[in-house]
């Protein structure tokens, strides 16, 4: 369909956990993240047991393999699949990182199936340390919205998303997390939000479900995210047919008007 831009979250939404706190905790450096964690920013914290993790021995190809054991459920692959081969445009926008998406993504055989992937930067420096950035550089500059972490605001993303599309596509866009409320409120009438039940961002919505203009669809596992998503593109997809067909019914309509033969003026009698 090629009207609708589907816009996943990562964690806990794609796959079944937080990125972030997977691998520190099968590579047995939950202790130390967890004495860390009240020092400094989350950005600033995942940069920073790289390097502990690079210094005690850990590699990229240790941090790959533990990537690729990530828990999903078996059907979010086939919804992806599903999703991309009906026309729609996948992107991701997520507070994990480049690196922990992009390495999951091609392990599942779907990076291909996303035109556009937002998340924190990272790459692997000569050292053979991964480094992980904020997407939005708080210590130069604030992204203006006290509902989101300091380094990213989804919302912004959204709204830049939507500037892209000049309101000629719909959105649906799926999350799980508090930040993920924040574009939730700025999609408009004919969008759709999939939150996760029983997640954060759902428990925000419920409060005031009329702050949210788009449609709300909840879903609570991946078998739940397939049958609501697709059912939400066939739905869109009914619709879009029918209003072509009521548009060409018309125009039909109006030539059949135009080329009928009116008939002769007769003349009036004298």
């Amino acid at each position: 369909m090629a009207g609708i831009v589907v816009v996943f979250d990562f964690d806990k939404t794609i796959i079944d956990r937080d990125s972030d706190n997977w691998v520190v905790d099968e590579l047995g450096f939950t202790d130390l993240f967890n004495q860390l964690l009240p020092t400094m920013p989350w950005n600033t914290l995942m940069d920073t047991m790289m390097k502990e993790m690079h210094a005690q021995g850990t590699t990229i190809d240790d941090i790959v393999e533990v990537l690729k054991r990530s828990p999903i459920h078996p059907r979010i692959v086939p919804a992806i699949k599903s999703a991309h081969a009906l026309g729609c445009e996948l992107r991701i926008v997520s507070d994990a990182n480049m690196f922990f998406i992009e390495t999951i993504l091609e392990h599942l055989g779907v990076k291909e199936c996303f035109s556009e992937l937002n998340s924190n930067p990272s790459f692997v420096d000569e050292e053979g340390r991964l480094r992980i950035f904020p997407y939005h550089d708080f210590t130069k500059t604030s992204h203006g919205c006290n509902l989101c972490p300091p380094n990213m605001c989804k919302g912004v993303i959204i709204e830049r998303i939507q500037a892209c599309l000049e309101g000629k596509k719909k959105i649906i866009y799926l999350g799980d997390g508090s930040g993920d409320y924040c574009p939730s409120l700025r999609l408009g009438e004919s969008d759709y939000v999939m939150p996760r039940k029983n997640f954060p961002v759902w428990e925000l919505i419920c409060r005031n479900p009329m702050l949210i203009k788009a449609d709300i669809h909840e879903w609570s596992d991946g078998e739940d995210l397939e049958r609501v998503l697709l059912d939400i593109i066939n739905m869109v997809s009914v619709e879009h047919n029918s209003a072509q067909l009521f548009s060409v019914d018309c125009k039909l309509q109006t030539i059949s008007t135009s080329n009928h033969a009116l008939p002769p003026v007769l003349p009036v009698p004298q």
